[in-house]
């Protein structure tokens, strides 16, 4: 009887889990924190931003401080970026519905107090971006509320210590259930105040300044043994800064890394893979599991920010192995690599080659009518996006795709062990490369959960790729 219990409670965890990835459909909703004008990879991330924005219900940008900056903001560049995506916008709408207006998004500039850290955290310290966060906090709608930290954290400390000081503890908890925090490492001191003061928000970060291990990183990270092209300078200027329209011609060149802060808000573009209430399933910002890391505590770090031990669990770093498919002249088509690599930056680097193609294809939206243009393919599963099997079992995965431009289309299979429970790599029986698959069920001991990705992409220029998820449960 209680092993009859345990399979229910998995079938119905597995089920909820499955109904909330389904509802992601919906846009996320974001505020982002940007210490824009300390460095230019903040610019270079606001111009991707602003081109997913009819994906993204972006609901506040807020000019803050940082270790690097701390005592001005500059909301001035926001809305320059704004106005020159408002010139764009018309030939954006050829392409997809939904951007906003430039008008309305200015509306959503806000400044965060000119302060560093903690000091500008505390009664009397109120900024019009921390009482932007809390009047989107308060709105009547049931999505989470997203915010990006992309410099410091202290206008989300400054809403929170209001919120705090203001409303009952039920009210408080009632909204912290509502947010979600992305923080691009700790730049300033308040980022491990808010996790010790507040330990049921809702945090992906890895934590302190050492940004060379940070999961982050490896949107810009050159990696030996693979192909590195679309991060390069010349990549960039042919497919982003040159003949895109002003847009293009805003973006930066890369000075200390490019688009750091980009993984941020990478996850919540809906593209059939990302999961973003689930940062354990991985996607196009990476994958990250919850635990209390262990922190040396260090006086100060590279960059001033003092680095303590973390005093509760929190959405950070963990690793994957990796292995990809790489073209094959004759025959199959594609085939694994003989290299794998293993790490927590390879979570986020292994889809980069999809993601940069996907924001070069809307920067040639600024400017191509949508008949030169290209755009992703729309997958369909033919299978249940969650059934059970028995140990042992063969069952089957399919999908289907159109491409809007009429382009041919590839397929690929492939198991995702560490965003399932089972944990081991599970191989397609048949050839990887079709709409139709076969697999084999491991024989387990106790129920186990497999998490199947396919991967749909057209040849148009660039190549575009989406995705449909499949998790299957495993019985003994």
């Amino acid at each position: 009887m209680k092993h009859f219990r345990f399979i229910l409670l998995v079938c119905i965890l597995n089920c909820l889990a499955m109904a909330n990835y389904a509802q992601q459909e919906q846009k996320n909703r974001l505020i982002v924190l940007t210490d824009v004008g300390a460095e230019v990879d903040d610019m270079q991330s606001l111009i991707r931003l602003l081109l997913y924005s009819n994906e993204i219900d972006i609901q506040g940008l807020v000019a803050t401080t940082s270790v690097w900056m701390k005592n001005r903001v500059h909301p001035e560049i926001i809305r320059k970026l704004i106005l020159d995506y408002g010139r764009v916008r018309p030939n954006l709408l050829q392409h997809e519905p939904g951007f906003p207006p430039a008008d309305s998004l200015l509306r959503l500039v806000k400044s965060g107090n000119p302060a560093y850290g903690m000091e500008g955290v505390g009664e009397g310290k109120n900024s019009e971006g921390s009482d932007w966060i809390i009047r989107m906090l308060e709105k009547p709608d049931d999505r989470p509320l997203w915010i990006a930290i992309w410099g410091g954290a202290n206008t989300l400390a400054q809403a929170l210590y209001e919120l705090r000081t203001t409303r009952s503890a039920a009210e408080v908890n009632r909204l912290i259930a509502k947010l979600r925090v992305y923080a691009i490492s700790d730049q300033d001191d308040s980022g491990h105040w808010i996790r010790t003061q507040f330990p049921n928000l809702f945090y992906i970060v890895s934590p302190g300044d050492d940004y060379g291990r940070a999961t982050w990183i490896g949107i810009t990270m050159v990696v030996k043994g693979i192909d590195n092209e679309e991060i390069s300078n010349d990549w960039i200027a042919e497919h982003i800064q040159e003949g895109h329209g002003p847009l293009g011609a805003d973006y930066p060149d890369v000075a200390y890394g490019m688009e750091g802060d980009t993984p941020s808000f990478l996850s919540l573009i809906p593209n059939g893979l990302n999961a973003p209430e689930h940062p354990d399933w991985g996607g196009w910002g990476g994958r990250y599991a919850l635990y209390l890391p262990h922190i040396s505590p260090l006086k100060k770090g590279i960059s001033g920010v003092p680095i303590e031990p973390e005093t509760r669990p929190i959405w950070t770093d963990t690793s994957d192995t990796y292995r990809p498919f790489v073209h094959r002249p004759f025959g199959k088509t594609v085939g694994e690599d003989t290299l794998a690599f293993t790490g927590n930056q390879v979570t986020l680097w292994r889809w980069r080659k999809d993601f940069q193609n996907d924001f070069a294809a809307r920067m040639d939206w600024c400017t191509k009518p949508y008949r030169e243009a290209n755009h992703p393919p729309v997958v369909q599963l033919k299978c249940p996006a969650q059934f059970t099997v028995k140990s042992g079992q063969v069952f089957w995965l399919n999908a289907t795709a159109t491409d809007p431009d009429g382009d041919h289309l590839s397929y690929l299979w492939f198991n995702y062990p560490e965003a399932g429970t089972y944990g081991k790599p599970v191989s397609i029986a048949s050839a990887e490369n079709m709409q139709a698959v076969s697999v084999v069920a491991p024989q387990v001991t106790h129920p186990v959960t497999l998490h199947f990705i396919v991967r749909v992409t057209d040849m148009g220029k660039p190549p575009l790729a989406r995705y449909k998820r499949v998790m299957v449960t495993v019985m003994p």
